[in-house]
């Protein structure tokens, strides 16, 4: 096992020991360290910079490398042995490569701080990540449409209030599903751009008086330009919080679809079986089968949701520049990303496995009346106005309700003493699958309708998968 110098890199100005338990309270090597491959990278780029400059010679920057890649491959091999002493990973790397290269190691240092190598660190770590939640939120996408394509014309009930409102087709439901992912990845992006700001070379607060090149820095990590100012660029959490924030959005968006599942996996609905391998049963109730992952996942966005409201409740009193308050982003930070990308991947995995039961969907879209807003737009065809059409349908659904049967299986002698504009056509109206065939404009619940929405969005998606792999995700 290789060791890190166990005497404190930032322990000289102090003249008594760090008390154990505070060394340990204020330590955050246990969970920092997932950043130690950004930490290496951005260290190797500023190395290049400072060789740029003239700080380094070619035989240090040389060294610093091999070092950095050594101490890369001993904690990919779980060799490295972190040391509170160190506090956080910045030091337990910089105290390793030291002892590897001697003063080379030292120099490394130069022109900043842990303050903006942390920022910097934690933008290069989310810019990864999302890399990763893309990933997943394709398969999901692509898991959703391959299940509309398979229903687009299966009929359903659509709900308001969750009360039976109007029928609709399955493959319209799923696609809604897949709109709200779309405005996921969308935000996704837009959150890319402020997290893409290089911070490195703020140093502490003020910037440095070494003549750094900031500009060859951020194009060697690949950021879009350097941060404008120094005071903001070390204090600044607003990409972090703001990523939260739109995994929370799309943790919500889960959570939706979860309590639809569990609704329709119900024996009160069963509209759908969800595969075995994603339930479990009951401990005393044999017969039980429990949609344990979509609760779960419905469960988990209010962990996402409660680490937005502790980063904003963090950085809500905190004077510029850096405080140790700011070691606080990091927890609630990776935790989001960890519950966001295995809820996104459980998802991904159960979707293409759900199976409609066509049947009893297209008995419950017949019980509802869902077609009564169809017999009031005949009648406004007719010439009738719509506040009158209105109050005769409610005389329609009463003479249904009276006689226990649909709209469509009423007799016309009878809804034509409602209303002399009905006549024999109206049933090629009242029926779930006239409800659904006449709603055939754009974002409309037709199956034709449905199924030119489904090619779209796949030539759209396979369009963003092209780029995310040009891209290197």
């Amino acid at each position: 096992m290789t060791t890190v110098n166990s005497e404190k890199l930032s322990s000289a100005r102090f003249a008594e020991a760090t008390d154990a338990f505070v060394e340990e309270f204020t330590a955050s090597v246990n969970f920092d360290q997932r950043m130690a491959a950004q930490d290496i990278q951005g260290s190797i780029a500023h190395a290049t910079m400072l060789k740029s400059i003239g700080i380094l010679t070619a035989t240090e920057l040389d060294a610093i490398k091999g070092g950095l890649g050594q101490i890369a491959g001993e904690i990919a091999r779980g060799e490295f042995v972190w040391s509170i002493k160190q506090e956080d990973v910045h030091m337990n790397i910089e105290a390793r490569l030291t002892d590897l290269i001697g003063v080379a190691g030292k120099k490394l240092h130069t022109g900043r701080s842990r303050n903006d190598q942390v920022a910097t660190d934690i933008r290069l770590y989310l810019r990864n990540e999302i890399k990763h939640i893309d990933v997943q939120l394709h398969r999901l996408q692509t898991a959703i449409l391959d299940l509309a394509e398979q229903h687009f014309d299966t009929i359903m009930p659509g709900f308001t209030h969750l009360q039976v409102a109007q029928p609709i087709t399955f493959g319209h439901h799923l696609m809604a599903w897949f709109e709200m992912l779309s405005r996921d990845y969308e935000r996704l992006q837009d959150c890319l751009k402020r997290i893409n700001v290089m911070p490195l070379g703020a140093a502490a607060l003020a910037g440095t008086s070494y003549p750094i090149d900031r500009q060859l820095t951020s194009d060697l990590l690949g950021f879009s330009r350097p941060s404008a100012n120094s005071l903001d660029s070390v204090s600044d959490r607003d990409f972090a919080i703001e990523f939260t924030a739109t995994a929370s959005l799309v943790m919500m968006h889960l959570s939706r679809f979860s309590e639809e599942l569990i609704l329709w996996a119900s024996a009160q609905f069963d509209f759908i079986d969800m595969p075995d391998a994603f339930c479990t049963g009951s401990s005393i109730m044999p017969q039980k089968k429990n949609p344990d992952v979509p609760e779960l996942v419905r469960g988990k966005s209010g962990r996402v949701t409660g680490h937005l409201i502790a980063l904003l409740m963090l950085m809500k009193s905190q004077p510029l520049a850096y405080n140790k308050d700011n070691q606080e982003d990091k927890e609630p930070l990776f935790d989001t990303v960890d519950t966001l990308i295995n809820c996104l991947r459980a998802y991904a995995d159960m979707v293409p496995h759900i199976k409609a039961k066509k049947e009893n969907m297209y008995l419950s879209a017949k019980r509802g009346f869902a077609t009564a807003t169809d017999l009031a737009d005949y009648l406004v065809r007719k010439g009738l106005a719509f506040r009158d059409a209105h109050e005769i349908v409610g005389k329609a659904v009463r003479l249904g309700l009276d006689s226990q049967c649909d709209l469509a299986d009423l007799p016309l002698l009878e809804l034509q003493q409602l209303s002399p504009l009905i006549t024999e056509d109206i049933y090629s109206i009242l029926t779930l699958e006239g409800s659904v065939a006449a709603r055939k404009h754009l974002g409309g619940t037709a199956p034709e309708t449905v199924k030119n929405a489904i090619h779209t969005a796949r030539v759209a998606l396979n369009e963003l998968g092209k780029i995310s792999v040009n891209k290197g995700c």
